[in-house]
């Protein structure tokens, strides 16, 4: 007779697709895992963690569905960053590589470039000069400055050299990076004349440094220190030419060993350092590597934090397709410069940049009058719907409309990358007919290396972030106090849990939060809500760990509510506060100028500045008029709706403490800053609503 586990997987094998090409025999000796078999969909594959229990919940890629990827199927023999770089500088090794508009005189100018091969050269130098002062195979090196050129060679020399690399966020400010210092142990610092300023005014208090470099820095102009400090202070330039005349081999790395360590600023407490193997991060990029293909007449524009996981994992598949790389100058207010004289055909991003795209946009088009108005309607409804129903559109309408508009990102781009929040449909749809070109979101964190779940080449629908990378596996978990469960129809719906290569090893120094986040079956709580829609394709809908409870006793996911409200066109961001003693929300919005502005013009409102205009109580109900307007469209419930508004003219940004290096609001902190303008709202409220008569 039977066993139970064998009579499971017959009852799996009569679900299987002739598709499947599995060795059988294989596959009945695999009764206590995974197997196999698959319920194959569009986009992904489900079938049951466990043969036992007989429940179908696991998701994989259906590029992969027989094995989660843990190298490039091009070049398996690519197993470490080092392997990558090395296969790069050998076959595009007089291919341009690092681009800069910064010159030598601080002035900007038109694009050079430094080929794979120089930048071999220059990767080498570097790490034998950090050998000649005596760091051995292991030490944390440190880098404390935007993206330029000098990063990636340093961090092409820690991989080379077994070092391992730390970035320090420039804007996490003094107490964060001494902390994050000391925490790792960092024994040498890459920084620029700026950030040396800072180090220099805690260099005591951080006595595992022993080298600090200033890039961008001249000999003569350095500070001395005093010898009792113990660090030593070089120029770039110094330590390359003491590198490049004592050349040391290479001290490669082996897959498991440690290849970074992010720390993740987060939204509360200390800094965490998410430790990532060279293995994690090649098997993450391997995996996306199956659905995106560039080559080496690609250009890329590096802006995003390079400390940043979103933008790492960006520069490892450039390498790795021979990507050219050029460096914004190092100001946001002067990105749209850069495209146009980059002219880059690759452009990966955030929603807020794209929001401005599209909102400048749409404002352009709507002061262009009636007929140009028209137009542009006309062009953008037809071309959406060729695209939407598969057909090739019209050519006239790029030629009438929309070449124009693709001259604003240089006129090149073929490629469009989302991450790090969640991309509006609309505008995702509106970037994808303007510009012709492929537009994809994706989802991940750092402690997953990246890549969880991308959308699919060819698939027009918008509003999810497609199926899992070939390089993990994904499931959802019953959330009951959030009424979310794996049986909820017609969509399953649960916290997003990840489990493969791609999982960091853990928190450094920390081994008790790593348990917090890490189960025993080796799965990832993200703590983000997510459903399967069909096709096996993933959507986020809720965050776990930032719901509270009204007055009321209603739950509220806040950043759901200021995803909504980020559609209205007066809000550049939005802070949504509420509490458990009282029954409403209240919102705090930075606003658009230029939108704000032009209503008041329109409305024959005068003033001086925008604060001005921000405290008038008739932008202020305009604002929460229109947030209404976007509320019911979004079909939000009525205690999610905020019933009052503060404006404010200054963005939410890093430097003033309300943003982590990935743009999330810092939810206490933005509690603690805006503190006077919620109690007013609550107060104003309160006032405003009808006492009861007295008995």
């Amino acid at each position: 007779m039977d066993s139970p586990a064998q009579r499971r997987l017959k009852s799996i094998q009569s679900h299987v697709l002739s598709s499947t090409t599995a060795d059988q025999s294989d596959l009945q000796a695999n009764l206590t895992s995974s197997s196999q078999f698959v319920h194959r969909q569009q986009y992904s594959v489900c079938l049951p963690e466990k043969l036992q229990t007989g429940k179908w919940n696991v998701y994989r890629s259906a590029r992969s569905p027989m094995k989660i990827v843990t190298r490039f199927h091009d070049h398996p023999e690519i197993e470490t960053l080092h392997d990558n770089f090395v296969h790069a500088v050998k076959t595009f090794g007089d291919y341009k590589y690092l681009g800069t508009r910064v010159q030598a005189d601080g002035m900007i100018g038109e694009y050079t470039w430094m080929t794979y091969g120089e930048a071999g050269a220059a990767r080498e130098a570097i790490g034998s000069a950090l050998r000649f002062h005596g760091l051995q195979k292991g030490a944390c090196i440190g880098l404390y400055f935007i993206n330029r050129p000098e990063w990636l060679i340093v961090d092409h020399a820690c991989t080379a050299y077994s070092y391992i690399s730390v970035p320090l966020y420039d804007t996490l400010g003094p107490d964060a990076v001494k902390y994050v210092v000391n925490h790792a142990d960092v024994q040498a610092i890459f920084c620029v004349p700026e950030t040396l300023n800072t180090l220099l005014s805690f260099i005591s208090e951080i006595p595992s440094v022993r080298l600090i470099v200033v890039v961008g820095g001249v000999d003569e102009h350095l500070p001395s220190l005093p010898l009792a400090s113990g660090v030593k202070l070089r120029s770039y330039t110094k330590l390359f030419s003491e590198g490049r005349s004592s050349l040391q081999p290479f001290i490669p790395p082996k897959p498991e060993d440690v290849a970074t360590i992010c720390y993740t600023s987060g939204t509360t407490g200390t800094p965490k350092g998410v430790v990532l193997t060279h293995n994690n991060l090649i098997s993450s990029v391997a995996g996306f590597c199956m659905a995106i293909k560039f080559n080496p007449a690609d250009i890329y524009i590096s802006y995003l934090p390079l400390a940043h996981i979103y933008e790492r994992s960006n520069q490892i598949v450039s390498v790795y397709y021979g990507v050219a790389v050029g460096f914004y100058q190092g100001d946001n207010l002067k990105l749209l410069d850069d495209l146009s004289a980059l002219r880059p055909t690759i452009l990966c991003s955030v929603p807020r940049l794209y929001n401005r795209i599209y909102d400048g946009i749409i404002n352009a088009v709507k002061s262009s009058g009636v007929l140009k108005e028209r137009l542009f309607r006309a062009a953008y409804n037809s071309k959406k719907q060729a695209l939407m129903s598969g057909r090739n559109p019209s050519p006239m309408w790029d030629r009438l409309v929309f070449n124009k508009i693709k001259e604003k990102l240089g006129g090149r781009v073929r490629f469009m990358g989302s991450g790090a929040s969640p991309l509006s449909p609309d505008v995702m749809d509106f970037l994808r007919v303007c510009f012709g070109c492929q537009v994809l979101e994706g989802y991940g964190m750092t402690e997953t290396s990246c890549v969880i779940s991308s959308v699919d080449q060819g698939d027009n629908l918008s509003g999810h972030v497609g199926s899992p990378n070939p390089a993990c596996e994904i499931k959802l978990v019953d959330v009951p106090e959030m009424n979310y469960t794996s049986e909820d129809q017609p969509h399953p719906r649960g916290e997003i849990c990840v489990r493969g290569p791609t999982i960091f090893q853990g928190y450094y120094k920390a081994e008790v939060q790593m348990r917090e986040v890490i189960d025993d079956d080796g799965w990832l709580h993200t703590g983000d809500i997510g459903l399967w829609l069909p096709g096996g394709r993933l959507k986020i809908i809720d965050r776990k760990k930032n719901i509270f409870k009204l007055a009321q006793g209603e739950y509220i996911a806040p950043e759901k509510v200021e995803n909504v409200y980020t559609k209205c066109r007066f809000v550049s961001q939005c802070f949504i506060y509420g509490d458990s003693f009282n029954s409403s929300l209240v919102a705090v919005v930075a606003v658009e100028p230029d939108v704000l502005r032009d209503w008041a013009v329109s409305e024959g409102i005068k003033h001086d500045d925008l604060g001005q205009l921000c405290n008038d109580p008739r932008a202020r109900a305009a604002v929460l008029a229109d947030m209404d307007l976007v509320g019911k469209e979004a079909q939000l419930r009525g205690f999610e709706f905020a019933k009052a508004v503060t404006l404010v003219p200054e963005p939410f940004t890093m430097e003033n403490g309300l943003l982590t290096p990935t743009f999330k609001v810092k939810r206490p902190q933005a509690k603690e800053y805006f503190a006077k303008a919620i109690s007013n709202m609550y107060a104003a409220l309160s006032a405003s609503d009808p006492k009861p008569p007295k008995l």
